[in-house]
């Protein structure tokens, strides 16, 4: 269905293209880029080696459908800034193959027990497509943002390498 292919800088453009507002920066990144997305926002993150950024390619036909990175941390790997383009590939096993393969590589080349991600609690979808893969919400850790006169609440998500099946 998916698989993912290293992010490169010849990539960038594509990227920046479906980034069309700040609330969509916002949704997909979190607050760390600021709108609009630039090259050399982008070119930071390549140049960070705790950060592993790849572009989502569908195998049907050989095109990049989406974006998706890994940052590692102290003790666990954050997956981060999943976006698939298209709305009309959402809700088709794209982003829960996603999140699959982006821990298959997390826990088979660092070396964590946990992995977690932060997703927006509004956003039900990909709640409910993370934890269809084994995450579970954890309750103690919580952050928010405004954008425009909203708070947007983040929320933590968790997986025990153990819980996942490679």
């Amino acid at each position: 269905m998916i698989k993912l292919q290293p992010f490169k800088t010849e990539d960038i453009q594509m990227l920046i293209s479906r980034i069309p507002d700040k609330r969509a920066l916002l949704q997909f990144a979190g607050p760390m880029y600021s709108f609009p997305l630039t090259e050399d926002q982008l070119k930071k993150d390549l140049s960070d080696e705790n950060r592993t950024l790849f572009k989502i390619i569908d195998e049907t036909d050989q095109n990049a459908i989406g974006h998706a990175q890994i940052f590692l941390k102290e003790n666990t790997f954050l997956l981060g800034r999943i976006l698939i383009w298209n709305e009309n590939n959402r809700g088709k096993g794209y982003g829960k193959k996603t999140v699959q393969e982006l821990l298959k590589y997390g826990f088979r080349n660092f070396d964590r027990e946990t992995a977690e991600l932060n997703v927006y609690d509004w956003n039900t979808g990909a709640i409910e497509c993370y934890k269809k893969v084994g995450f579970e919400i954890d309750p103690d850790v919580m952050s928010e943002v405004s954008i425009d006169p909203e708070i947007w609440i983040s929320v933590n998500m968790k997986i025990n390498k153990n819980r996942f099946d490679f």
